[in-house]
């Protein structure tokens, strides 16, 4: 059975700053405490007060590798570990104020924001958060690659993630499962950081790409494991894979209540997960109160 919370905002902003790994610009990005019912509000402060885009799934723009919303002229991209953080400690209203496009990389991971989100304090509301329990089983993708949500009888939010990146590799096939709290979500989730192979990340620079990102900002792979860097966690990348997904379901805009069971799946398929959810929900799938 779901057990109802109160929403949850922060008691003042939290700095965090850096630059993007695609642009290689300065970004600092400013959480601010939010009024109930209000959500995730991204700020861009460099186009003016106005320039804002709520983080809901309806605002997600297709984009390769990272998630990306657009609301009016306004973008920000690179926003789901941003957002994997304020949805695993459960900061249901904040606003997020930026001065550029794409989010800090960091260290590739959540960390940085779950740090500076928990130096800010956390502070209940007086309305409870909305809920979409999943009851019955939807499954989007194909074989080579799919996703899907399962009720879950012990009434909260769990994952599983198959990764598979096939032979030749130090990568090759890793599996989590998780149930998703605050505590899971800080030990298990959040301090794992992006990677890639080489050949991938030679491409990218190769298009003028991640030009200012080294092998000490996130994981890069070689035949050998990392290069210059060491995992902080065996299976780091299906973690980070699962970090990703947390991030995106982010975007439903309530909590979800149901497994979460994903085999090669990217963010795109887990947007077109939530739309699903969100679309066929009917009104008794939604819940506030016990």
């Amino acid at each position: 059975m779901y057990a109802p919370r109160q929403q949850r905002t922060i008691a003042r902003s939290a700095v965090v700053a850096g630059f993007g790994y695609w642009s290689g610009r300065d970004v600092t990005v400013e959480f601010r405490p939010a009024p109930a019912d209000s959500g995730v509000t991204f700020v861009r402060r460099d186009l003016g007060p106005t320039a804002r885009v709520r983080a809901n799934v309806a605002h997600r723009v297709e984009a390769p590798r990272r998630t990306v919303l657009r609301s009016g002229t306004a973008t920000v991209e690179m926003v789901e570990h941003i957002m994997a953080a304020l949805y695993g400690l459960h900061v249901d209203n904040c606003e997020v104020w930026v001065d550029a496009p794409e989010m800090p990389g960091c260290d590739g991971s959540s960390q940085a924001f779950v740090e500076a989100l928990t130096s800010a304090e956390f502070v209940a509301q007086t309305t409870m958060r909305r809920a979409l329990v999943v009851r019955e089983t939807t499954r989007l993708g194909t074989r080579d690659c799919w996703i899907e949500a399962r009720p879950n009888p012990a009434g909260a939010l769990s994952i599983k993630f198959h990764l598979d990146y096939g032979p030749g590799n130090c990568v090759g096939e890793q599996t989590l499962a998780l149930p998703i709290t605050v505590d899971s979500f800080r030990r298990e989730l959040a301090p794992s950081r992006t990677f890639l192979l080489k050949s991938e990340a030679d491409w990218l620079v190769s298009q003028g790409l991640g030009k200012r990102t080294t092998t000490r900002d996130l994981l890069i792979f070689d035949a050998d494991g990392p290069i210059d860097n060491e995992l902080r966690y065996h299976d780091e990348c299906v973690r980070h894979k699962s970090l990703d997904l947390v991030g995106d379901l982010a975007l439903a805009g309530c909590d979800l209540v149901g497994h979460f069971v994903a085999y090669r799946s990217g963010h795109r398929l887990n947007a077109d997960l939530v739309r699903s959810l969100l679309s066929e929900a009917a009104p008794a799938d939604f819940r506030r109160t016990a």
